[in-house]
């Protein structure tokens, strides 16, 4: 059981490390960024696109969206790290007090899968109908249905009780 209990806060600490490292990317490349969502929001990516009642350049929204990403990044890290660490801690504990260490790893997962889905999916996919632009569909699109698919199992595996009591 040790072993399995080591996977799952090595695997927390891998969905941390992907939330501080994309934090980081997004903020050394800021320009990309806010490019990026304004590609999305602007809608510009095919044909009349830009001229979608929804399609909009307007930089408050443009930097909303720009802050949002990194924000939510470091914030499920960050959730990610302390649930990873209280996991550590209680990774010889009883399955009740190793269960009731994951709820902050849990939470952060969650987070992740909700940022990934809201912003990627419901916004840019669904609202900006970034499903049409070829460009974007496979570098963005594509990539936050595998990240949140790959954090969504992550969690379901973390959740898992524990079957024994060793």
């Amino acid at each position: 059981m040790a072993m399995l209990r080591s996977i799952k806060i090595l695997l927390v600490l891998t969905v941390a490390a992907f939330g501080f490292v994309g934090a980081l990317w997004n903020l050394i490349d800021w320009a990309g960024t806010v490019g990026a969502v304004e590609f999305t929001t602007g809608m510009t990516g095919w044909q009349g696109g830009g001229a979608a009642w929804q399609a909009t350049t307007n930089p408050l929204i443009v930097h909303a969206g720009a802050i949002f990403i990194p924000l939510m990044k470091v914030l499920f890290a960050v959730l990610c790290l302390i649930g990873a660490w209280r996991m550590w801690q209680a990774r010889a504990a009883d399955r009740e007090a190793f269960q009731r260490a994951k709820t902050f790893a849990l939470a952060g997962c969650g987070l992740a899968v909700w940022m990934l889905f809201a912003g990627w999916i419901v916004i840019a996919e669904t609202w900006f109908e970034l499903w049409r632009s070829d460009l974007m569909r496979s570098a963005a699109l594509e990539s936050a249905f595998r990240y949140a698919g790959f954090i969504g199992l992550i969690a379901l595996f973390v959740a898992m009780r524990d079957t024994d009591e060793s």
